[in-house]
């Protein structure tokens, strides 16, 4: 599933082709998605201008007029498909229409944002745009990396002395918003700590640490475009790089990459998601 940095890479590309322009007609081609589709959802986009684009955790927010906010959720195969005669450095010819077309936006200047997702896990809804932080999505989730909120104070208020798992700490979305198993796996790899240990037996300097690997991490991942796993592409159709530069995650059997070190990565199962770390560094 897409994490923090696929998400605000997409964001960037709809961005130039969204912000400012009206959304001409609407096409809402079935009833659901994950949940039920909003009632009435292409007439309430239709003549809609895009007032601004953002993001929040692993979710994308479309502010419009009339005082409504597009909820996007691309779930694990959901893609946000840019065509037409975009601004930027790429034009894409509108292509034939696919099963798996269910959200398609007209907007002005012959663009077509179409929302593809072949497993229909994605999601979308409408709400009053200053009821946001009352969204039953959105009102649980924690601050975010890159933000004033999320720094080595909060984060040894919240985590220090618990006996949750440090990487199960770091996905537990009310600590942290956006950061997924990925990046939770190449954060503790960065910050040198085992993933099965209890938060309670960390040093606080050591949660403290946590704050710049997260935010390292995160913004080497969004200036790679994120990662391309299965499914994910960028809005303009191209992969993301990130994965090329994995220390920890999906190497499994390799060498550890730390200076110095002789480990090899190792992968175990945590709740159920994998877990790739190095047992020589990582302590």
């Amino acid at each position: 599933m897409p994490e923090l940095p696929e998400v605000e890479t997409v964001r960037r590309g709809l961005a130039p082709v969204m912000e400012g322009r009206t959304i001409l007609r609407a096409e809402v081609n079935r009833p659901d998605l994950r949940f039920p589709l909003p009632r009435d959802m292409a007439a309430r986009l239709s003549g809609r201008r895009v007032l601004g684009l953002r993001r929040r955790s692993k979710y994308l927010l479309a502010d419009l007029s009339g005082g409504e906010t597009l909820l996007i959720h691309l779930g694990m195969s959901g893609r946000m498909l840019i065509s037409g005669h975009a601004p930027g450095a790429f034009v894409h010819d509108h292509r034939p229409r696919d099963r798996h077309d269910h959200v398609v936006l007209h907007v002005e200047g012959d663009v077509r944002i179409t929302f593809n997702d072949p497993r229909r896990f994605g999601a979308m809804d409408l709400f009053a745009t200053d009821r946001a932080d009352d969204h039953r999505l959105l009102r649980d989730l924690g601050p975010e990396p890159f933000g004033n909120a999320f720094h080595e104070d909060y984060l040894i208020d919240r985590l220090s002395g618990r006996a949750t798992p440090v990487k199960a700490a770091l996905l537990d979305q009310r600590v942290v918003a956006g950061l997924g198993n990925i990046y939770a796996c190449e954060v503790l790899h960065r910050a040198g700590i085992d993933p099965r240990r209890r938060m309670r037996a960390i040093a606080r300097h050591r949660v403290a640490a946590l704050v710049p690997a997260i935010r390292a991490v995160l913004a080497e991942a969004i200036e790679a475009g994120g990662s391309s796993l299965r499914d994910y592409r960028r809005a303009d159709g191209e992969l993301g790089y990130f994965q090329h530069s994995f220390r920890a995650y999906g190497r499994e059997g390799a060498a550890c990459p730390t200076p110095g070190c002789s480990g090899t990565i190792r992968r175990i199962v945590q709740s159920g998601r994998s877990t790739f770390f190095c047992p020589a560094c990582q302590r």
